[in-house]
């Protein structure tokens, strides 16, 4: 089985830049795989109109404050930026961090984050097909660009459920898949992924199989990894960060990979 990677997503919402910068620290020396954010403009949960700052620019400051952990968003949206962009920018990342940038991405979703900045919401199905369009793009500029990745090719994660087009579109691009919901959910979905990696000639183990967890869902590990997912990523928001759901994950990886061992 593939070894256990535990990571948690810091949430930009109600923090000040000081905080946020404090908890990826203290996310690197517990000794996590894995630190990402989110792609949003605005608090999605307590004050809704409350302190957030944008994802991209933070991205750059994480690589300057960490030296060890993975990093990335979890997930940009296709639609806020053009692919070739999103590639260059996500290739500087890498390098400015000595290749450890994962880029995360999906078709997106929140409207408000849509309709304030002025982007052209469209409908769940014409976002993925703008995500089904721009990931070639994506992977062709990152082939071309001077210099290149310092991981190349560069570790995608694609951050999604639907069983006909997104894990289609995992299949022929993604390293990582990152999806939500119960064990035997993801288990389901799972396997349709590696149905669609057989159709797209693609080989399944070459996709890591990933989770975002809070609340109840925390309490069936064991359930999610007898599913096949091996990378769990928790979840913390300001101003605190409590780091208490990455502790329990890093015991419970460090437990199983030394049954594995």
């Amino acid at each position: 089985m593939t070894r256990i990677r535990v990571g948690i997503q810091i949430q930009q919402q109600h923090g000040t830049y000081q905080q946020i910068r404090k908890a990826w620290q203290a996310v690197e020396a517990a000794g996590a795989d894995t630190l990402f954010n989110w792609d949003h403009f605005f608090p999605l949960s307590g004050d809704l109109d409350g302190t957030h700052l944008d994802n991209w620019t933070l991205l750059a400051n994480m690589a300057e404050a960490t030296e060890r952990v993975e990093f990335g968003c979890l997930v940009a949206a296709i639609g806020y930026r053009n692919p070739n962009l999103l590639a260059d920018m996500s290739r500087t990342l890498d390098v400015i961090s000595n290749g450890r940038f994962i880029l995360g991405i999906g078709s997106g979703w929140n409207v408000r984050d849509y309709t304030e900045y002025g982007y052209d919401l469209g409908t769940a199905a014409s976002r993925l097909k703008d995500l089904d369009a721009g990931m070639p793009v994506i992977r062709e500029r990152l082939s071309k660009l001077n210099p290149l990745p310092v991981r190349n090719p560069m570790p995608i994660l694609i951050g999604g459920g639907g069983e006909k087009v997104t894990l289609r579109i995992v299949a022929q691009h993604a390293t990582i898949w990152n999806g939500q919901g119960a064990p035997e959910t993801l288990g389901r979905k799972s396997r349709i992924l590696d149905d669609w990696c057989a159709k797209v000639g693609r080989d399944p183990k070459e996709i890591e199989r990933s989770v975002q967890l809070w609340g109840p869902s925390m309490d069936r590990l064991d359930d999610y990894l007898a599913e096949g997912i091996t990378h769990f990523i928790g979840a913390s928001g300001g101003p605190d960060y409590d780091l208490t759901d990455l502790h329990r994950l890093i015991e419970f990886r460090d437990r199983k990979n030394a049954e594995l061992a």
